[in-house]
């Protein structure tokens, strides 16, 4: 009789197997290969984005590309989890668990969880607002105030989802912030940005020559080919910004191209620097 009991429970488990274990299988496979096919989606279409960035006359990305780049990390994150929660459902089914009988259970643990997931709610609300109103996009430059944080997050943004931001700063870290946490952003990069430079110059030169050299500093910087390819208008002298018992600061800005206004900075630094040099004035800029 024992003989005939496990011969009878064998020949379930291999009708199971048959059966529900095999569709558990092809559930599962399934959803591996349309996450490989949704990623690879989505990589071929940011990197059409990326090469037509690259291939164009354009030395910026578009508010349009960028956007059209967080926006397909996004989908794709959000078909996913749509995805993997179905198929959970359906497994959990042909192992035999009676959905409606876990309305209630779930219920409860739902509640018991909502205290625990509200920032995860919040994380993924505030990330629904910051896509949809283009606040930033793939390959801006931000600052970003992060709540409980003195000092705040800036780089460059490598990825967007509903729930985390991620950047990498100058020094090449990876900076993780979820959206919830976000207090204010401030975009470096959007339609156009400025570099501000100021020059310290002693207190007793004539500040009239100072300003000719600058002008001239800003009106060669626009005739060249290179910066002129990143100014948008020609760099202007705004007049004295500080003054001191030994030492004044006088202000020089430029309209650039989005993100490349520590490039324009760098490079006038250096024409402003040479500039005063040869007229004698002492200066660091």
């Amino acid at each position: 009789m024992t003989t005939t009991l496990a011969a009878g429970t064998g020949a379930e488990f291999t009708s199971w197997l048959r059966g529900s274990g095999l569709e558990i299988v092809l559930l599962i496979v399934g959803a591996m290969l349309f996450s490989r096919f949704a990623t690879f989606v989505r990589d071929r279409i940011t990197r059409r984005i990326d090469s037509g960035f690259q291939s164009s006359d354009s030395l910026v990305r578009t508010e349009a590309a960028k956007h059209r780049h967080a926006l397909a990390q996004v989908i794709t994150w959000v078909v996913l989890v749509i995805v993997y929660f179905l198929v959970s459902l359906e497994v959990l089914r042909r192992l035999g668990f009676q959905l409606s009988g876990l309305v209630a259970p779930a219920a409860v643990l739902g509640a018991a969880l909502g205290f625990g997931a509200q920032r995860i709610v919040q994380d993924l609300l505030a990330g629904f607002f910051l896509i949809t109103e283009r606040q930033y996009g793939f390959g801006d430059v931000v600052r970003i105030a992060v709540t409980g944080q003195s000092e705040p997050a800036e780089g460059t943004v490598e990825d967007v989802t509903l729930r985390i931001t991620t950047l990498r700063n100058p020094d090449g870290e990876v900076i993780t912030v979820p959206n919830g946490q976000i207090v204010k952003v401030t975009n470096l990069s959007k339609d156009w940005a400025r570099a501000a430079i100021d020059v310290p110059v002693p207190a007793t030169a004539d500040i009239t020559k100072v300003n000719e050299i600058l002008h001239e500093v800003g009106a060669k910087a626009f005739q060249d080919r290179h910066l002129k390819s990143l100014l948008l208008d020609e760099p202007t002298v705004m007049g004295l910004e500080d003054l001191t018992v030994d030492q004044m600061n006088i202000r020089m800005v430029a309209r650039t191209l989005p993100g490349k206004q520590f490039d324009v900075g760098r490079e006038l630094r250096v024409r402003v620097a040479a500039a005063l040099r040869r007229e004698g004035l002492s200066e660091t800029a």
